[in-house]
């Protein structure tokens, strides 16, 4: 009986699996910020909301929303050519390609999208009116590392101020 055969075909299925490694841990990481943040992502974007993960919404939206900054959701957001074009780009690359964003939100809004609805389906509207949540667009109203791209479960808090009686969406 001749094992080189057997011990070659394993070392390659073991290589190809390592090799994938990294995509897999990226697509189940609760990370989705990437480590190359353009610097004018965070000044300009994060000035008015939570610098949301490019990962969170597909290519096309990303592309709506920086074509329509003059309007955005309400306000101008203007920016230079050059940093819409700097930010398109790292959008662009950095968007979110697997199953959760393969369908594009109404009005491109994370918020809207249907993974989002589902993950804070037991969350009661009232909750994001509360003074200190304000929106469901205010990730780090609960999300204690929202502003690196963390949503692990694990570093949630509850909202200051809020009643005990919403605290189920918490507790699961």
């Amino acid at each position: 009986m001749n094992t080189l055969p057997t011990v070659r075909s394993l070392l390659i299925a073991a290589t190809f699996a390592l090799a994938a490694l990294p995509a897999l841990v990226r697509a189940d990481s609760s990370r989705l910020l990437p480590g190359n943040v353009p610097a004018a992502y965070t000044q300009e974007c994060a000035a008015c909301h939570t610098a949301y993960p490019p990962g969170m919404l597909p290519v096309r939206s990303w592309e709506r929303i920086m074509t329509g900054l003059d309007k955005h959701y309400g306000t101008d957001a203007s920016l230079d050519a050059a940093t819409v074009q700097q930010l398109s780009s790292w959008l662009k690359v950095n968007a979110g390609t697997y199953k959760r964003v393969a369908e594009e939100p109404p009005q491109d809004r994370i918020t809207r999208s249907a993974w989002f609805e589902r993950k804070h389906r037991k969350v009661d509207p009232a909750v994001w009116k509360h003074a200190s949540v304000k929106s469901a667009a205010n990730c780090a109203a609960c999300h204690t590392a929202a502003d690196k791209g963390d949503f692990n479960d694990d570093n949630i808090r509850f909202p200051a101020g809020l009643d005990a009686r919403y605290r189920r969406a918490w507790n699961d």
